[in-house]
């Protein structure tokens, strides 16, 4: 008996690599006895009635497991709006890098067939949630939380508090403030440290900041972050979630980020590893002196 009864399909992009992805998990779930639930637009990519569709937002409430087609994107989007069902996410990697959706295309059927026999294990993942004043939703990222000039390439001036202690004042283009999960995306094209999904920690990244002393800071994830945004420039800012939502802050105003209660749960395949996951795609050396 398998711990996964009813099943979620979503898929973003539409085209042919994507939609045999979806075929081949339809074919294999329901000779398994899987039922699914097609996400609404997942259905449209196919191109025919689905019985059973679901809204993205509340997908999680009827599934025991989501499994998102496509890059690690879709696993973003996905992780927002499920992650507060407490439903397990598995990804098949129809992207590029493929840090989050690592399961290959072709072996579907072998790894869908050993996690749905419980061989598989789960990672646990947080998420960011941002306060922005004069918006009445609370926000949340999987990778990061981004404040940037709102009129580039002009710097911008900003105040760091951590627990309501005055850390530094900046200027630089902006500033990532970056779960464990998103050390591998923006961040690291920063400069930013590499941090295993299991660090109970944030990473501050300043983008090209107008001094040399000023380097990447890793603080506990328990800690409330304030970003003032100074008068001093003149500039207004942007504050993005996973490139996703992005609201604008005034000079004078605050942005407050928190770890979010609800956590993600990824599921992996049998032989997942994040050193191994690195390795591949970072292009890291592979001999090793000891074998």
């Amino acid at each position: 008996m398998t711990d996964f009864k009813t099943v979620g399909l979503v898929a973003r992009v539409a085209n042919d690599q994507v939609r045999e992805s979806l075929l081949r998990l339809e074919t294999f779930l329901s000779g398994e006895g899987v039922a699914l639930i097609f996400e609404i637009g997942t259905a449209e990519i196919l191109g025919r009635e689905v019985r059973q569709c679901a809204d993205l937002s509340f997908l999680g409430g009827d599934c025991d497991l989501v499994i998102a087609v496509g890059g690690d994107g879709n696993i973003l989007s996905t992780a927002r709006a499920v992650a507060p069902f407490g439903v397990p996410i598995l990804g098949i990697n129809r992207g590029k890098l493929g840090f989050l959706a690592d399961v290959s295309p072709d072996d579907i059927e072998i790894c869908l067939g050993a996690v749905l026999t419980g061989d598989y294990t789960t990672e646990e993942h947080f998420l960011l949630e941002g306060e922005v004043k004069g918006q009445s939703e609370v926000p949340c990222a999987l990778n990061e939380v981004v404040v940037h000039s709102a009129s580039m390439p002009k710097m911008l001036e900003m105040e760091l508090y951590i627990n309501d202690d005055y850390v530094f004042t900046q200027n630089s283009d902006g500033l990532i403030v970056s779960s464990p999960t998103g050390s591998t995306a923006y961040a690291l094209s920063a400069g930013g440290p590499i941090m295993h999904p299991s660090l109970n920690a944030i990473a501050l990244v300043p983008m090209f900041p107008h001094s040399l002393s000023s380097r990447p800071l890793v603080v506990p994830a328990d800690d409330e972050i304030r970003i003032v945004i100074g008068h001093a420039s003149g500039v207004d800012a942007t504050v993005s979630f996973d490139s996703h939502q992005e609201f604008n802050i005034a000079a004078g105003d605050s942005l407050v980020i928190r770890k979010k209660q609800e956590r993600l749960l990824l599921v992996h395949p049998p032989g997942h590893s994040f050193y191994g996951i690195c390795r591949s795609k970072l292009d890291w050396a592979t001999s090793s002196i000891s074998r």
